[in-house]
């Protein structure tokens, strides 16, 4: 197993889009997903980890750098991308780097392989001056309790007093520490009829709907023709 940064291995920017994540498919209907995920890899590519066996891509880890304005956003994934691509065309000075995804390929996940990708991303952004690592986390079991408040979620922990949560222990373990919930990290609208197509449901009944692989109800209004997910997040914070 290699790692290494994709400003290190650009022969692999093509390989990037083969890697199918675990996000469901409706998450890729957010507006700032639609116009920013793309151009990370060119704009960002000493942020991008890589990691190759025998060659092949198997894992990729996406950071961007940002400066910080205070406390994190409320609006989390999408706000931190906004602010970015932001910094870096306006060539404002970054001091923070926000973790963004990690897709590991199929066969290759159970294995811890997230945990080292992480690891990584500490490492390279220390190793660029930076003294902290943050992250807008969507915590991987949380699609099971839909309804459950993210800020009860998130504090749920084991009798060892590690998080409840899978993903979220992952990040404690190496030394995150969990910092606040970003409550709309996410948003993603669409028609009813597009809705439809995205899931496969119905979305014939007002109010709120539960999706799988969503971590809150969609909010379905047949009055409006239309619906909303708001997706919230876990910041955590990775002093380096």
């Amino acid at each position: 197993m290699e790692i290494t940064t994709l400003a290190e291995r650009p022969e692999l920017t093509q390989a990037l889009p083969e890697l199918s994540g675990e996000w469901p498919g409706f998450t890729g209907h957010d507006p700032v997903t639609q116009t920013r995920w793309a151009d990370v890899p060119r704009v960002f590519p000493e942020f991008v980890i890589v990691a190759t066996e025998d060659d092949e891509l198997v894992a990729r880890g996406f950071s961007v750098p940002f400066q910080s304005r205070g406390p994190l956003p409320g609006t989390g994934w999408d706000q931190v991308m906004i602010w970015a691509f932001r910094d870096h065309a306006a060539g404002v000075r970054t001091d923070t780097v926000s973790a963004i995804e990690i897709t590991i390929r199929g066969d290759h996940r159970g294995a811890g392989l997230s945990g080292t990708l992480l690891a990584a991303m500490r490492v390279n952004a220390k190793a660029r001056g930076f003294g902290e690592l943050v992250a807008p986390v969507r915590p991987n079991a949380k699609h099971l309790e839909p309804k459950t408040p993210m800020a009860e979620y998130a504090h749920r922990t084991r009798e060892d007093g590690l998080p409840h949560d899978p993903w979220l222990r992952v990040h404690v373990r190496a030394g995150g520490v969990i910092d606040s919930i970003a409550p709309a990290s996410m948003t993603i609208a669409g028609s009813l009829a597009q809705w439809r197509d995205w899931t496969g449901l119905p979305f014939d009944t007002p109010g709120p709907v539960e999706v799988p692989g969503a971590l809150t109800p969609v909010t379905c209004s047949l009055e409006h023709d239309n619906a909303v997910y708001v997706e919230p997040n876990v910041w955590i914070r990775h002093t380096l």
